[in-house]
């Protein structure tokens, strides 16, 4: 967001030096086919990586890294009448199903669960970013339904230079922060970060709080957010503007539609109008895999309905009520029994869809027949499994609406599965 805006502050001076700074990369024709539909024509959903490879200046944070990795990952949703924006933090351990998806070399990766940033690794085994990129917005896509329409990515080296520009950022950490991973040794109370202290701010995790990848996020969200607001005030004079732009470009790389300075220009252009009090940051409501599987101790699982109902408010532009959103507890997909019915009329699909219920998590107390077919699927649940109910229908594909049943079977959210269904988000 804070290169963005800043592009908008540019010279013709400028242009010529920063424009061949910018690296570009295909990356749509290697998404394929079957993405989502775009439902705001004039909003953009742009997928942000913090990229931390480790070749050339930034081998000092980390050796023995045979792809390229992606460290943090949001999509910033700009509304279509440029007034408002959404940053959204997909934090890099959550659990989905990340579809096959090319290798650079020929083969395909088969698809399977696994934390959501392996997806930037898979695409990107030979060190193509198009391709880290391509399987990582495929990998979004299929799990949200939310269309992208741009991809950027900045590494470490981009980072520091960006903060250095602007004299640093003030923190104000309540205890000290002692991270050799993150190369981080920081007191505690206010201070300015610049450097790799910054850089160490943003990626520590295990030296602060409870080591878990949500906390970090949020000092994230933070910082990003203190860096947006001063770059606005600050990036004011021409050096000052350069220096920060010359950081930033020489480690970016954008997909092929923001190809240089002109098209950022215009996209900072829109943003400008944007008040900071209608910027919001939020990460996809979440709660720990642990309460699924109790041997996994560092992954997350996604908290349905709330995280469907974040990604379709953006995919047809609406405004997301933060406070909404997070309320509620969350309800482990391990809580939703689930009775599958074939209505279909084809043997064998009540099967099958066990099976894909069943990898992602839900128990699947019973299959059977419906007493005839259906023409559309549909969720019955009995009085005081409204949660159960809402929390499957919302990984359900094609949506629908849950419905009470007086014949619902006790303590089983019934799934009928009609000649409609389509499979599982995430």
């Amino acid at each position: 967001m804070a290169v963005i805006l800043a592009v908008a502050g540019v010279g013709a001076w400028t242009y010529q030096r920063l424009d061949s700074n910018i690296h570009t990369t295909a990356v749509d024709n290697k998404i394929g086919e079957g993405r989502p539909a775009n439902l705001s024509p004039g909003s953009k959903n742009i997928l942000a990586v913090g990229s931390d490879g480790r070749d050339g200046d930034n081998a000092e944070y980390g050796k023995g890294l045979t792809t390229l990795q992606s460290d943090t990952l949001m999509v910033v949703h700009i509304a279509a009448d440029r007034k408002w924006a959404t940053v959204v933090s997909l934090p890099r351990d959550s659990w989905v199903q990340i579809p096959a998806c090319d290798r650079g070399d020929g083969t395909k990766s088969a698809p399977h669960h696994f934390k959501i940033n392996k997806a930037f690794a898979i695409g990107g085994g030979k060190g193509d970013v198009g391709g880290a990129a391509a399987c990582t917005i495929k990998t979004i896509e299929q799990t949200t339904g939310l269309r992208i329409d741009n991809f950027v990515s900045l590494d470490f080296q981009g980072f520091k230079g960006m903060v250095n520009a602007l004299g640093g950022i003030e923190v104000c950490p309540k205890q000290p922060i002692h991270d050799n991973k993150a190369h981080l040794d920081l007191e505690a109370g206010c201070q300015t970060v610049k450097g790799q202290n910054a850089l160490g701010y943003v990626r520590t995790r295990y030296g602060v709080g409870d080591g878990s990848d949500i906390g970090r996020i949020g000092r994230q969200q933070e910082f990003m957010s203190a860096l947006a607001e001063k770059a606005r005030a600050r990036l004011t004079s021409p050096n000052a503007l350069y220096g920060f732009l010359d950081s930033a470009t020489k480690s970016l790389t954008t997909d092929e539609s923001l190809d240089g300075i002109k098209p950022l220009y215009n996209l900072a252009s829109d943003l400008k109008g944007i008040p900071n009090d209608r910027l919001t940051f939020l990460t996809v409501p979440n709660y720990p895999r642990e309460l699924d599987v109790p041997t996994d101790k560092a992954n997350i699982a996604w908290q349905y309905p709330q995280a469907q109902n974040l990604f379709t408010a953006l995919a047809k532009d609406q405004e997301v009520d933060k406070e909404k959103l997070t309320a509620g507890k969350p309800v482990p997909t391990s809580s939703i029994k689930v009775q599958v019915l074939n209505g279909t009329g084809t043997s064998g699909q009540a099967a099958k869809v066990a099976e894909q219920l069943r990898a992602a998590g839900f128990p699947v107390a019973t299959t059977g027949n419906a007493p005839e077919p259906v023409s559309a699927t549909t969720v019955s649940y009995p009085a005081g499994f409204e949660q159960q109910a809402a929390a499957l229908v919302a990984r359900l594909t094609p949506q629908i609406s849950p419905e009470a049943g007086q014949d619902a079977s006790p303590a089983l959210v019934t799934l009928t599965i009609g000649p409609d269904y389509q499979g599982l988000r995430g």
